[in-house]
């Protein structure tokens, strides 16, 4: 369930594993987080990343951390505190997510972007070396993440897109929060349109 505003909605969501046979971070735990440990089965989890702070995307990270037996930290923009707390209100991240800092887990390397709108610190995750970026909810395939709901905003989340994700090539995959994957080249001309309307 996505719970915001008093509303409650049924979602899948997308978790993503990135790592190598060793090591691995998990980006957006949702919902189970015994399901997620299962897939990370022997590997060591080195962090928890959340691309924004929507119960969705973090009801099983607190989980998922504590089963580990050495401190598994939970990764956060800051600017996402607030709805970070309407899930955790007794409990905070463990360390923040900078725009332009990369992560390093085996041989990938993953670059945080901010690419606020959707929620205020939601980031994306770009592996120039895979080819790809997670993008939690700021892109979907069709168009940009939802901004109908409280502290998001279409124009924020259009002028993220426009420069931070738009510049990838367009054979960048573009692995999302939800629903299927798609490339930046795919969304190209549609965004085209979402920026259009935009400004």
């Amino acid at each position: 369930m996505f719970a915001l505003d008093g509303g409650e909605w049924e979602v899948d969501n997308n978790v993503w594993i990135v790592g190598d046979d060793r090591r691995a971070i998990v980006i957006d735990p949702a919902h189970d987080h015994e399901a997620i440990a299962r897939a990370l089965g022997d590997r060591e989890l080195m962090a928890i990343v959340c691309t924004h702070a929507h119960n969705d995307h973090v009801n099983a990270a607190a989980a998922l951390a504590d089963l580990s037996d050495a401190p598994v930290p939970i990764m956060l923009h800051p600017d996402d505190a607030v709805l970070w707390h309407q899930t955790y209100p007794d409990r905070e991240p463990d360390g923040p997510l900078v725009h332009g800092e990369v992560l390093q887990v085996g041989e990938v390397e993953l670059k945080v972007l901010h690419t606020p709108g959707h929620a205020p610190g939601a980031v994306c995750l770009y592996a120039p070396k895979l080819g790809v970026v997670f993008s939690g909810d700021t892109l979907f395939q069709g168009g940009p993440g939802a901004t109908g709901r409280s502290y998001s905003d279409f124009p924020t989340i259009i002028d993220s897109i426009r420069e931070h994700l738009l510049p990838l090539s367009d054979d960048t995959v573009v692995y999302t929060g939800h629903g299927p994957a798609t490339t930046i080249g795919a969304e190209r001309p549609h965004l085209a349109e979402w920026i259009e309307r935009g400004h």
